[in-house]
Order: structure tokens, then C-alpha cells, then sequence
């Protein structure tokens, strides 16, 4: 079988004929115009493919054996946090070093929280601004903090994040703040907290703000023209990629060890790859989704990104675990980190198929072969898998994304569609041209692909390649703030991602090195269900091979 991906020949496209381009897509002539863009895309062919027997119905994910041994989330976030890998590199403020410093009086939270209010002000100001926050309250954040503190003093913190910063993604409901999705329009304040939100407070963390976010989740990019593009702290003419752009940017730059963000297709792995940090996407209905405004139903995920792997292990045990106002979360095993802190990853296979691996820029398949060889060093080894449908999985996951946003935000484009961003108004334009045996043939591949992946990962245990192909892109300065259209750069943000949102299976995104020019690289793992676990044990094995360097951009918090 060869290893086949069809090439995205899209022109880019900016300025005024990208309006004029949108501005087409939406009249009289629109349908006949998208029917165009989507049959050269292939989808002519993807409506002629056989899905077998396959439901439009998703096949439930096996829950594999409980757990015997930890299961409860503090105690979970503890064991993480005390195995933690020595990253090699310049020192990182990790959750643990926040609650060392909190243990031992060298810092308290109310310290912290003034020290970073002043460095989000200074990075938030000015000609080189890098427009990582949407919204904040700093009184109220000052307030929780001394309320930390005197937790910390009295011996008595609620967990080991107390007193910890966090960033939430304005994808997460944050009770007292609008959940702007990265629009401009939406105006209702949350009346309560997400889960996520409402399980990181009752942990004790102290949550600084909404970060910025590509519009509705939309694009792996990450530019806003309403916000202002999220910046890369290790080269700020570079983009963070999306669509939880800032979530990965303010973990790299030094505001926080943990962030929360969304990913319905790499938007949690893309920008954590590109910004040098790690990001989790749990199995699918792992981590509650009650509180996050549906945007993709079917491939939807909210997860942590975090400086280290430790610090996404601690994170990932406080707020996942099943939740009675998600009823998608219900049905999961215990939430465990068995054999985390083992090293020996003796009797582990991984699965690599060579050419999809090396479908990369050639210093990121230097770098992430170099994370390979940590794993095998380890005791891992390799296990040849036959080449993907890369067409197939890019045309099932298109159509149902695309789809589900066009129904999540078809009231608002209704209302007026020059509301959104140019790049926004042509995804929902193509996603409300596809039809209903469209939707319908998409969601039976989706069935079929998760049953021949679940068959594949009976031959080896976690599937190996680059989280994206390519290090961060520069940003297109002179198309802002509207941005532009590059179809080339988008595929290769996704090409290593789409089959982790298609199954549901859980997909870890760890640092690898950098480029010739400085940019992070990310590895990816991808699991199967329920076996977060094992991705983060192997993410600790790499992460301790990888130096790890200060970015550009970058704060301190305790020193």
C-alpha cells in the first residue's frame, strides 16, 4: 500500500480579493462557486467511497481494565508532580516550583499575582504588544490570591495548584466574564463556572484571565483581527497557532505553568507545538465539556497545556473524570496515571509509519526522531504500520467540523455575517454548503476509521509522528488585521492531527528541540482510549532528553 496525500494547490489569498472572495462565497452565485472549491478539493471522490456497513452512529470506545491502583485527583496530581521529570535546560516555574516556593515562604500567591499583573500590563501595552489576553479582572484575581495565601500560611492549601496561576481559553466559561468565543458579538455573561473552571477553583488555582483565541475556534492559525494576532514568545513575528493560541503562548512565555484550551481539530496540540510547551487532548469525553459553548459536537475536546509533562499530568488529573451535567463523560473508566513514573519502556510498541513520519519539514523530522530514539533507548520498540487515508480522514473530518460550526453559529449568521472574520465567514460558508448525505457519509467514514484504528493499535501500543509539519510560520503583518487565506499552511498544521478528533482517541503533544531558527518542534503520541497515561509516561521520557530554552518573551513569577 502507498503512502498517498493529495497536495493543496488553494492560492493565498489577502486583502481586498480575499473580501471580494467572501464576499462571492456569500451571494446568489455562492453555492455554484463552493460546489467548485469543494469537488476540486476531492470531496467528488469522497462521496463515491464505500463506509461498509458503518453507522453514522459513533462505535462506543472500549474502556479497557479499571484501575487498582490511585485514583483520587489530588492525590493523582501529587504522585505527578513527584515524579516529574529532571527537564534539562534553563529552570522552569513548574506547578511544583509554585508550591515549593508557597511551602518553604520564598514567594506567596499574592506576591506572585502582583508581579505578573505587572508583567501582562507591560506585555500588553505598547507598540510590541503580544495580545495574549481578552479579558481579565486583576482585583478580583489579587483577592483570591491573598485568600491563597492565607490557605498556605495556616498549612492548609486545597491541593497542590493552589495558589497556582491558570489561563482559561475564551472558549471556557468563567462565571462574571462574557465567553467572547473570539468574537466581538457575543455579550452574555457566564452565569456560572465550566466544570474545568469550577474543578480548577475548588483546587485552589488562581485564574488570571480569558486568553485570546482564533475566532470561534475555526482555524489552526490563530490570528484575530478583533484582538489582535497571539504572538509567539520565542519570535513574536511568528504565529502561535490555534485556535487556542494565546492558552499555549502564555504557558511558554513564563504567566503560568497550566492553561486550559479546545480542540476540535489540533487546536489544543498545534499551538503547544509550536509555542515549545506540552498539550494534552484527552479521549473523547474524558475532560467534561459542560460549560464550553458547543461548537463541534462530534470531534470537540477541552484539555491543559502545560510547561511540562508533569505539570499536564497534575492538571489532567483535577479536571478530568465523569461530570452529570455532560452526560458524554459519564461512561469512562477511573481516572489513574498507572506505571507514570516509569522510565523502562521495555515491552511498549510503537507504531511509525516512515513515510507519513517523514511528510515534514526536514528539522522537524530531525527533531522528532531524535524523541524517537529517546523512546527506544528506553526500551521501546518500533512497529511498521501501513501508510493512512490521508484524503479520507481529511474529508471526513472537514465536512463534520465545518458542518457543526455552520449549526452552532447559524443564528448568528443569520443575524449578520460581516460580523466575523474574513477567514471565519469562508469555513461557515463552505460549512453550510454541504449537504445532508454529506454530513451523514462523513460521520459513517468517522465509524468505520475509529473501528480500523482501534484494529491497528492492537499491533502496537501509541502511534509516533510530528504534531505539525512545519515550525511556526511568520505571521503575514501586512494582511492584518484581517489576515489572509492559506489553505498550504493549514494542512500543514493538521496533516498529523485530524485522527485523533475522528476517534476520540487521547493525543499528547511534547517538546522535541528547535529548528535552525530557534522554533520549537513538537512529537506527537497518540493513544488508545483511555490510556492517557501511557502517552504522558512516554512525554516524560522524551521531555528529559529535550533542553529546554527561555523563549524571547518570558517572565518570571517567583525570582
Amino acid at each position: 500500500m502507498r503512502y498517498v496525500r493529495d497536495s493543496v494547490k488553494a492560492p493565498v489569498v489577502s486583502g481586498f480579493a480575499l473580501k471580494a472572495f467572501v464576499s462571492a462565497l456569500e451571494s446568489g452565485v455562492g453555492p455554484v462557486l463552493i460546489n467548485k472549491l469543494i469537488t476540486d478539493s476531492g470531496v467528488g471522490r469522497f462521496r463515491e467511497t464505500s463506509a461498509g456497513n458503518a453507522s453514522p452512529i459513533q462505535v462506543p470506545l472500549p474502556l479497557g481494565a479499571e484501575p487498582t491502583g490511585v485514583t483520587e485527583p489530588k492525590a493523582l496530581a501529587e504522585a505527578a508532580l513527584s515524579a516529574a521529570a529532571n527537564v534539562p535546560g534553563d529552570k522552569l516555574e513548574t506547578i511544583a516550583a509554585f508550591r515549593d516556593a508557597y511551602r518553604n515562604n520564598t514567594s506567596d500567591p499574592s506576591r506572585v499575582v502582583r508581579r505578573l499583573h505587572e508583567a501582562i500590563s507591560k506585555l500588553e501595552g505598547g507598540d510590541d504588544k503580544m495580545n495574549f489576553f481578552i479579558s481579565r479582572k486583576p482585583e478580583q484575581v489579587l483577592a483570591e490570591a491573598e485568600a491563597s495565601t492565607s490557605r498556605w500560611r495556616a498549612g492548609a492549601p486545597k491541593s497542590a495548584l493552589d495558589g497556582v496561576p491558570v489561563v482559561l481559553k475564551d472558549e471556557v466559561d468563567l462565571e462574571g466574564f462574557v465567553t467572547t468565543l473570539g468574537t466581538k458579538f457575543r455579550a452574555e455573561v457566564a452565569a456560572k463556572d465550566s466544570a474545568v473552571a469550577a474543578r480548577l477553583k475548588a483546587a485552589g488555582a488562581l485564574i488570571l484571565g480569558k486568553a485570546n483565541m482564533n475566532e470561534i475556534g475555526i482555524n489552526p492559525i490563530g490570528l484575530n483581527p478583533h484582538y489582535g494576532p497571539a504572538r509567539n514568545p520565542f519570535d513574536r513575528t511568528r504565529i502561535t497557532g490555534g485556535s487556542s493560541s494565546a492558552s499555549a503562548a502564555v504557558v511558554a512565555a513564563g504567566l503560568c505553568p497550566i492553561s486550559i484550551g479546545a480542540d476540535g481539530g489540533g487546536s489544543i496540540r498545534i499551538p503547544a507545538a509550536l509555542c515549545g510547551v506540552v498539550g494534552l487532548k484527552a479521549t473523547f469525553g474524558r475532560i467534561s465539556e459542560a460549560g464550553i459553548p458547543p461548537l463541534c459536537w462530534n470531534v470537540g475536546h477541552v484539555g491543559p497545556i502545560g510547561l511540562t509533562v508533569a505539570d499536564v499530568a497534575a492538571a489532567y488529573a483535577l479536571i478530568a473524570g465523569p461530570d452529570e451535567h455532560d452526560p458524554v463523560s459519564l461512561r469512562q473508566p477511573s481516572l489513574h496515571l498507572t506505571d507514570y513514573a516509569n522510565g523502562s519502556l521495555k515491552g511498549v510498541r510503537l507504531g511509525i509509519c516512515q513515510p507519513y513520519f517523514e511528510d515534514a519539514e526536514a528539522d522537524v523530522v530531525a527533531r522528532c526522531r531524535e524523541g524517537l530514539k529517546a523512546l527506544t533507548d528506553a526500551g521501546a520498540t518500533i512497529v511498521e504500520l501501513p501508510p493512512p487515508d490521508l484524503n479520507l480522514i481529511l474529508w471526513s473530518h472537514s465536512i463534520i467540523i465545518l458542518s457543526e460550526m455552520r449549526e452552532a453559529m447559524h443564528e448568528e449568521v443569520l443575524k449578520d455575517s460581516s460580523r466575523f472574520a474574513l477567514d471565519s465567514r469562508t469555513n461557515l460558508a463552505i460549512g453550510g454548503n454541504f449537504s445532508s448525505r454529506d454530513y451523514v457519509h462523513a460521520l459513517r467514514h468517522r465509524q468505520k476509521l475509529t473501528r480500523e484504528w482501534l484494529e491497528l493499535m492492537k499491533t502496537c501500543d501509541v502511534v509516533v509522528t510530528p504534531t505539525t509539519a512545519c515550525t511556526a510560520p511568520a505571521i503575514p503583518e501586512a494582511t492584518l488585521p484581517d489576515g489572509e487565506s492559506n489553505l498550504p499552511v493549514v494542512d500543514q498544521l493538521m496533516r498529523f492531527i485530524r485522527v485523533g478528533n475522528l476517534t476520540g482517541f487521547p493525543a499528547l503533544s511534547v517538546p522535541a528541540g528547535l529548528d535552525g531558527r530557534g522554533l520549537p518542534v513538537g512529537l506527537h503520541l497518540m493513544g488508545r482510549p483511555y490510556e492517557e497515561h501511557l502517552l504522558l509516561r512516554l512525554g516524560r521520557v522524551v521531555e528529559a532528553t529535550v533542553t529546554r530554552t527561555t523563549p524571547k518573551v518570558h517572565v518570571t513569577a517567583l525570582t
